[in-house]
Protein backbone atom coordinates (compact mmCIF):
# COMPACT_ATOMS: atom_id res chain seq x y z
CA UNK A 1 0.00 0.00 0.00
CA UNK A 2 1.34 3.30 -0.57
CA UNK A 3 1.22 6.31 1.28
CA UNK A 4 -1.84 9.22 0.77
CA UNK A 5 0.00 12.74 -0.19
CA UNK A 6 -2.17 13.99 3.01
CA UNK A 7 0.16 13.85 5.64
CA UNK A 8 -2.11 13.38 8.17
CA UNK A 9 -3.56 9.92 6.76
CA UNK A 10 -1.08 7.00 5.82
CA UNK A 11 -3.45 4.92 3.40
CA UNK A 12 -6.06 6.19 1.13
CA UNK A 13 -9.65 4.57 1.36
CA UNK A 14 -8.87 2.62 -1.78
CA UNK A 15 -5.71 0.88 0.44
CA UNK A 16 -8.03 0.05 2.92
CA UNK A 17 -11.05 -1.29 0.86
CA UNK A 18 -8.19 -3.41 -0.73
CA UNK A 19 -7.01 -5.14 1.94
CA UNK A 20 -7.19 -8.08 3.40
CA UNK A 21 -9.26 -8.29 6.78
CA UNK A 22 -5.92 -9.87 8.44
CA UNK A 23 -3.71 -7.03 6.98
CA UNK A 24 -6.66 -4.39 8.46
CA UNK A 25 -5.36 -5.40 12.03
CA UNK A 26 -1.80 -3.80 10.69
CA UNK A 27 -4.08 -0.92 9.70
CA UNK A 28 -6.27 -0.13 12.60
CA UNK A 29 -4.11 -1.26 15.14
CA UNK A 30 -4.23 1.55 17.68
CA UNK A 31 -8.50 1.44 17.14
CA UNK A 32 -9.26 -1.12 19.65
CA UNK A 33 -12.95 -1.27 18.26
CA UNK A 34 -11.87 -1.71 14.54
CA UNK A 35 -9.56 -4.26 15.83
CA UNK A 36 -11.62 -6.29 18.05
CA UNK A 37 -14.09 -6.83 15.07
CA UNK A 38 -11.34 -7.94 12.58
CA UNK A 39 -9.32 -10.55 14.85
CA UNK A 40 -12.65 -11.95 15.70
CA UNK A 41 -12.91 -12.41 11.54
CA UNK A 42 -9.65 -13.40 11.67
CA UNK A 43 -10.16 -16.04 14.28
CA UNK A 44 -13.16 -17.73 13.03
CA UNK A 45 -10.89 -17.96 9.04
CA UNK A 46 -12.20 -14.92 7.75
CA UNK A 47 -9.17 -12.68 7.49
CA UNK A 48 -8.17 -13.65 3.88
CA UNK A 49 -11.36 -11.47 2.62
CA UNK A 50 -11.17 -7.89 1.73
CA UNK A 51 -11.75 -5.35 3.86
CA UNK A 52 -14.49 -4.48 1.11
CA UNK A 53 -15.14 -7.05 -0.87
CA UNK A 54 -19.21 -7.08 -1.61
CA UNK A 55 -21.67 -9.55 0.62
CA UNK A 56 -22.90 -10.81 -2.74
CA UNK A 57 -19.03 -12.84 -3.61
CA UNK A 58 -19.13 -14.53 -0.03
CA UNK A 59 -19.89 -18.31 -0.32
CA UNK A 60 -22.71 -19.51 1.64
CA UNK A 61 -20.31 -20.27 4.63
CA UNK A 62 -18.66 -16.99 4.62
CA UNK A 63 -22.00 -15.08 4.76
CA UNK A 64 -23.32 -17.48 7.29
CA UNK A 65 -19.78 -17.34 9.49
CA UNK A 66 -20.05 -13.21 9.09
CA UNK A 67 -23.70 -13.20 10.53
CA UNK A 68 -23.23 -15.25 13.20
CA UNK A 69 -19.87 -13.15 13.80
CA UNK A 70 -22.22 -10.30 13.87
CA UNK A 71 -24.64 -11.76 16.61
CA UNK A 72 -20.95 -12.66 19.22
CA UNK A 73 -20.04 -8.56 18.85
CA UNK A 74 -23.42 -7.72 19.92
CA UNK A 75 -23.27 -5.78 23.41
CA UNK A 76 -26.05 -7.27 26.14
CA UNK A 77 -26.57 -9.26 28.94
CA UNK A 78 -29.81 -11.07 27.44
CA UNK A 79 -29.21 -15.00 26.00
CA UNK A 80 -30.18 -15.52 22.51
CA UNK A 81 -31.37 -19.26 21.40
CA UNK A 82 -30.30 -20.17 17.89
CA UNK A 83 -32.12 -22.75 15.76
CA UNK A 84 -29.86 -23.85 12.73
CA UNK A 85 -31.25 -26.01 9.76
CA UNK A 86 -28.30 -28.21 7.92
CA UNK A 87 -25.80 -25.20 8.73
CA UNK A 88 -22.46 -27.54 7.10
CA UNK A 89 -24.48 -28.18 3.77
CA UNK A 90 -22.07 -26.94 0.90
CA UNK A 91 -19.05 -26.55 3.04
CA UNK A 92 -15.40 -27.48 3.06
CA UNK A 93 -14.28 -29.59 5.94
CA UNK A 94 -12.10 -26.61 7.04
CA UNK A 95 -15.04 -24.26 7.01
CA UNK A 96 -16.75 -26.86 9.32
CA UNK A 97 -14.40 -26.54 11.69
CA UNK A 98 -14.44 -22.83 11.45
CA UNK A 99 -18.30 -22.60 11.86
CA UNK A 100 -17.72 -25.25 14.71
CA UNK A 101 -15.54 -22.42 16.98
CA UNK A 102 -17.91 -19.95 16.48
CA UNK A 103 -21.27 -21.71 17.64
CA UNK A 104 -18.69 -22.58 20.65
CA UNK A 105 -18.24 -19.38 21.34
CA UNK A 106 -22.10 -17.99 21.20
CA UNK A 107 -22.18 -21.29 23.43
CA UNK A 108 -19.65 -19.98 25.81
CA UNK A 109 -21.28 -16.35 25.79
CA UNK A 110 -24.24 -17.72 27.14
CA UNK A 111 -26.16 -18.79 23.88
CA UNK A 112 -27.91 -21.80 23.28
CA UNK A 113 -27.47 -23.66 19.75
CA UNK A 114 -29.67 -26.30 18.80
CA UNK A 115 -28.61 -27.79 15.03
CA UNK A 116 -30.61 -30.33 12.57
CA UNK A 117 -27.14 -32.01 10.73
CA UNK A 118 -26.14 -34.71 9.30
CA UNK A 119 -22.62 -33.81 8.71
CA UNK A 120 -20.51 -36.48 10.79
CA UNK A 121 -17.52 -34.50 11.53
CA UNK A 122 -19.95 -31.68 13.29
CA UNK A 123 -21.87 -34.31 15.22
CA UNK A 124 -18.93 -35.65 16.70
CA UNK A 125 -18.46 -32.30 17.91
CA UNK A 126 -21.37 -31.05 19.77
CA UNK A 127 -22.05 -31.30 23.54
CA UNK A 128 -25.53 -33.46 23.23
CA UNK A 129 -27.37 -35.41 20.26
CA UNK A 130 -30.85 -36.42 19.70
CA UNK A 131 -30.83 -39.18 17.15
CA UNK A 132 -34.45 -39.46 15.58
CA UNK A 133 -35.06 -41.76 13.12
CA UNK A 134 -35.40 -45.25 12.97
CA UNK A 135 -35.24 -44.00 9.42
CA UNK A 136 -36.56 -40.50 7.52
CA UNK A 137 -40.16 -39.42 6.96
CA UNK A 138 -43.23 -41.56 8.28
CA UNK A 139 -40.78 -44.28 9.04
CA UNK A 140 -38.49 -42.05 11.74
CA UNK A 141 -39.34 -39.11 14.10
CA UNK A 142 -38.81 -41.56 17.39
CA UNK A 143 -35.84 -40.50 19.49
CA UNK A 144 -33.39 -43.40 18.93
CA UNK A 145 -30.55 -42.30 21.27
CA UNK A 146 -29.48 -39.28 23.22
CA UNK A 147 -26.44 -38.19 24.99
CA UNK A 148 -22.68 -36.69 24.20
CA UNK A 149 -21.57 -38.68 20.80
CA UNK A 150 -19.51 -41.42 22.99
CA UNK A 151 -23.21 -42.44 24.67
CA UNK A 152 -24.82 -42.24 21.12
CA UNK A 153 -21.96 -44.41 19.82
CA UNK A 154 -22.80 -47.31 22.15
CA UNK A 155 -26.59 -47.10 21.26
CA UNK A 156 -26.22 -50.08 18.96
CA UNK A 157 -29.80 -48.81 17.72
CA UNK A 158 -28.46 -45.38 16.42
CA UNK A 159 -27.71 -45.33 13.06
CA UNK A 160 -25.82 -41.99 13.36
CA UNK A 161 -23.29 -43.48 16.21
CA UNK A 162 -22.27 -46.51 13.58
CA UNK A 163 -20.25 -42.96 12.20
CA UNK A 164 -18.30 -42.43 15.78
Amino acid sequence: MKASPDARYRYTINDVLESSIQDGLILFKEEAKIRAILELLVEIGLGYLKMGQSLTTLSGGEGQRLKLAKELMKKGNKSTLYLLDEPTTGLHPNDVNQLLKLLNRLVDAGNTVICVEHNSQFIKAVDWIIDLGPEGGEAGGQVIAEGTPAEVAKNTNSYTGQYF
